[in-house]
């Protein structure tokens, strides 16, 4: 092997441990070098030694990625560069995954991912931080630098992402939030060493009304303290938000989908960067679902036909979104478009790589055109992963030892109350908010007793639509029916006088786009029975996961199943797989809404009866081999005649409305007009 020959294969090992960087440069530097060398040189290993200080010193140096405005490009390492990079969210994502997610968009062709850093995931209360487990931001950009892929970061502070969302007293909380997170991804800048090219300042901000160019400049101020003048800041706008959202000194980019007229919206973007790369931060492979409406689908050729066209014109490109995943648990966000619109569990979007890991057809098509512009990792693409069927499986109401064996209110959500609410309950005159007794997320029941007797069916309602998100009322501990923000404004009641009135009220995901104004939980205002307002208020804020985490490995008593259930209430069932674990997906067929647990973890919300998602996405490594696994479920309106579900081994997201008995809408699905995108 020649001197020449060797050089070439060192230099393309060391650009795969460093990042995948075209460094012509180092290679060029290693062969005038090796030129020099004795013919008679041991082999390659020695070479390689002797080569190694100055190559690692020539990194050190080289390491750079910034705008030649002169060319309208980027230089990584002073070498002209163009980034394909796709979004994935590591939050939706378990983290037993995110290798598999992130290889599979490397073999895609992509050089690049983009992603949030959502603050509430990290920071659930003021001054308490959590970097650990799915939270674990490092081992995330440690993960996407095993699969030679460069990172664009999105800190916020605001993400949108259709994501839960909460914060006061903004910027001193933003300071102390950033002079957390940034000195942690220091270390990770390119320019020290790692794959973090860019960093984008705040999200789409000239869609907010206030086009506060103070407060951008104070981002921009906070990110150059804690991160140097090195590292490439940017901005994202669509077309109607780059007078607001761009900033001088910061990079300007602009985001569009395969609908718009390429060339159209770059020239818009001229307009505020007259020179450098052109970029696409979010061209959108599909779009976002609502509980209430149509699974979102873009089509493949669309899509792959709007990539080229960005491509030619030598445009770099994000594609959000490559791999969308799933809002476990409480984390789904919610828009309003003239009404409240929470999003679904999945957030699958249609995207190149399906929330449960599949490469579809998108991706195919989307990795032929990027074949074309740029190489493609050789290597075979991973099989798909193990899918398993099982069931039906009958559910039971569930009687704890917790409870008298003998309640007649086996399973009820209200015989739990006090290890629901183990500090007890908070009592008020008129009722509090969510934000106001520290209940994040999921749901709170609030309770007070009738000084009167209503004798005949008189309205039950709350004024100023000040139900959020939607209430469950119980009279004596039977059900009576729902409000729903924005839809179901008002319930016929009866009582006695000392009748104990619950309201179980959900939270159902903060809204995450638009006016961005405080999106507060729970009774707003005090609710109303005819014209009397109704005070003493009791508030239970519900611990229901830290339950079933602690009533999960506790052998539960069956007993036979009541005629009538009195909802909200619990339901389990246990069952093993004997053979290998896959992934799956629970069916809950004629069940109505509700939350679900697999072995304690929180899958997320169900809302069969609604749509359009009708299973719930069950990563395999949330199940246990030859062992006993449990499903937990809280349903919240209507128990089916047959309590069973199932397990299948494809998801079903998009189904036919179905409008239960507790249902009012004031459009049928037909009146609802087409959706204007939001940012992201």
């Amino acid at each position: 092997m020649t001197s020449s020959v060797r050089v070439e294969v060192t230099a393309r090992r060391i650009r795969h441990v460093t990042g995948g960087a075209a460094l012509l440069e180092q290679k060029n530097t290693l062969s005038a070098v090796a030129a020099k060398m004795p013919p008679d040189l041991p082999s390659l290993p020695l070479r390689l030694v002797m080569l190694l200080p100055l190559l690692l010193l020539s990194q050190t140096e080289a390491r750079s990625f910034v705008v030649d405005r002169q060319h309208d490009r980027f230089l990584l390492n002073g070498v002209p560069f163009r980034y394909v990079s796709g979004s994935i969210h590591y939050f939706r994502v378990p983290p037993v995954l995110w290798a598999d997610r992130l290889l599979k968009m490397r073999l895609s062709g992509l050089n690049a991912v983009q992603f949030y850093v959502p603050w509430n995931y990290h920071e659930p209360e003021p001054g308490v931080y959590n970097f650990n487990g799915s939270r674990d931001l490092v081992a995330f950009l440690n993960e996407a630098a095993r699969a030679n892929l460069l990172v664009i970061l999105r800190p916020g502070p605001y993400i949108c992402a259709e994501w839960e969302m909460f914060i006061s007293a903004f910027l001193a909380a933003v300071d102390s939030w950033f002079n957390v997170l940034l000195p942690k991804i220091y270390p990770f800048l390119y320019h020290n060493g790692g794959n973090i090219i860019s960093i984008q300042v705040e999200n789409e901000y000239g869609s907010y009304k206030a086009c506060d160019f103070k407060y951008m400049r104070h981002l921009a101020g906070l990110f150059r303290a804690l991160l140097g003048d090195k590292i490439l800041l940017f901005t994202t706008d669509g077309p109607q938000g780059l007078k607001c959202g761009s900033l001088q000194g910061l990079y300007t980019t602009i985001d569009f989908g395969p609908a718009d007229n390429v060339t159209k919206i770059f020239s818009l973007l001229r307009n505020y960067e007259p020179h450098g790369p052109l970029v696409n931060s979010e061209y959108y492979t599909g779009w976002l679902d609502y509980w209430g409406q149509n699974h979102s689908t873009r089509s493949s050729v669309d899509i792959a036909q709007g990539l080229a066209k960005i491509l030619k014109l030598g445009a770099s490109v994000n594609m959000y979104m490559f791999h969308g995943g799933t809002n476990f648990g409480y984390w789904n966000g919610a828009d309003e478009k003239g009404r409240f619109l929470p999003i679904t569990t999945s957030y699958d979007y249609d995207a190149p790589i399906s929330e449960a890991g599949d490469l579809t057809p998108k991706f195919f098509a989307l990795r032929n055109v990027i074949s074309k512009f740029q190489e493609i990792p050789l290597g075979p693409l991973p099989p798909p992963s193990p899918r398993m069927k099982l069931g039906p499986l009958t559910m039971n109401l569930t009687l704890s030892n917790l409870v008298a064996p003998f309640s007649s209110q086996d399973g009820n959500l209200l015989s739990f109350l006090d290890f629901l609410c183990p500090h007890g309950p908070i009592r008020s005159v008129l009722p509090l908010t969510f934000e106001a007794v520290k209940q994040d997320h999921g749901f709170m029941l609030y309770r007070t007793y009738l000084t009167f007797t209503v004798f005949e069916p008189t309205p039950f309602w709350v004024p100023n639509n000040g139900v959020h998100d939607r209430a469950y009322v119980m009279v004596d501990g039977v059900f009576k029916g729902v409000l729903e923000r924005n839809l179901k404004q008002e319930l016929y009641l009866t009582g006695k006088v000392g009748a104990k009135l619950d309201i179980l009220l959900e939270n159902m995901g903060r809204l995450s786009f638009g006016s961005n104004h405080s999106d507060f939980k729970g009774l707003l205002e005090p609710p109303l029975l005819g014209q009397t307002l109704l005070t003493e208020w009791i508030m239970f804020p519900l611990k229901i996961d830290k339950l079933i985490r602690w009533w999960f490995p506790l052998q539960l008593m069956k007993r036979a199943q009541p005629q009538v259930v009195s909802v909200p209430a619990f339901y389990s069932t246990t069952f093993s797989v004997l053979g290998k674990l896959g992934d799956t997906f629970l069916y809950l067929s004629g069940w109505t809404k509700g939350q679900v647990w697999i072995n304690g973890f929180n899958l997320g919300r169900y809302w069969t009866k609604r749509g359009p998602q009708q299973t719930l996405y069950v990563p395999r490594h949330l199940l246990l081999n030859r062992s006993i696994n449990k499903v937990t479920l809280l349903e919240l309106e209507n128990v089916p005649r047959e309590p069973q579900i199932q397990f299948l081994d494809k998801p079903i997201l998009n189904s036919t409305l179905h409008w239960g008995y507790t249902y009012f809408l004031s459009e049928t699905q037909s009146s609802y007009e087409p959706m204007e995108l939001s940012g992201h």
